[in-house]
């Protein structure tokens, strides 16, 4: 079903224009031509002038998100651009892998290291998708034993102001046998916490597994 799509020419930056709309558009015709070529050039591209790296990445991820096969033979490029000095670029290959990660998970466990290592040094958007890639490997039973202490660990670093987003969005990984350490973790950094709507929503969590 492949066919030549313009790439470049499609981009919303040759467009002049400002929104992501053209991207969206684009990574839709991408996914449904199944447009392996197009993914390629797409990657190729990481490396061009700033606004069409941003725009690449951008196309490269939310095609991940409807079909996460077509970027996940990537995995090694997102890792190298996880160094990348445009910001853009650095969140937006987090993002791409955490679209992956159900897709790859051997593969995205075996570069933990490195992808928690820009989630240190990265942004908040970053480190949101790091958080993300840990969650969804510690619902794999495979994997649980080792990345639901780098969950935790994250947890316990992470900003107040994006605590209790993470300890909602791990909710759905919590059991018997982790929910104590959970709470623990939870219950530690609430003196952290300054507005009120905060410490309600991880109080909120809490409860549920008290």
């Amino acid at each position: 079903m492949e066919n030549n799509i313009d790439i470049i020419a499609k981009l919303a930056s040759s467009l002049n224009r400002r929104d992501e709309v053209p991207n969206q558009e684009l990574a839709k015709e991408i996914v449904h031509a199944q447009d392996k070529k197009a993914v390629k050039e797409l990657v190729d591209n990481l490396s061009n002038t700033k606004a069409i790296q941003n725009d690449c990445i951008k196309v490269l991820y939310e095609i991940g998100d409807q079909d996460p096969r077509l970027i996940s033979n990537y995995i090694n490029e997102f890792v190298s651009h996880l160094k990348s000095k445009n910001n853009r670029v650095q969140w937006g290959a987090m993002t791409a892998l955490g679209t992956i990660t159900n897709e790859k998970p051997k593969e995205i466990y075996n570069l933990l290291s490195a992808i928690l290592e820009a989630s240190d040094k990265g942004s908040v958007i970053t480190k949101d998708h790091a958080v993300n890639i840990l969650i969804k490997l510690s619902a794999l039973e495979k994997y649980a034993e080792n990345t639901f202490p780098l969950l935790l660990e994250q947890l316990l670093k992470s900003a107040p102001n994006q605590l209790p987003m993470y300890a909602e969005r791990a909710m759905p990984i919590i059991n018997d046998k982790n929910k104590e350490l959970f709470v623990k973790t939870l219950t530690s950094r609430l003196n952290d916490l300054e507005k009120e709507s905060k410490i309600k929503r991880v109080e909120k969590v809490i409860k549920k597994y008290q």
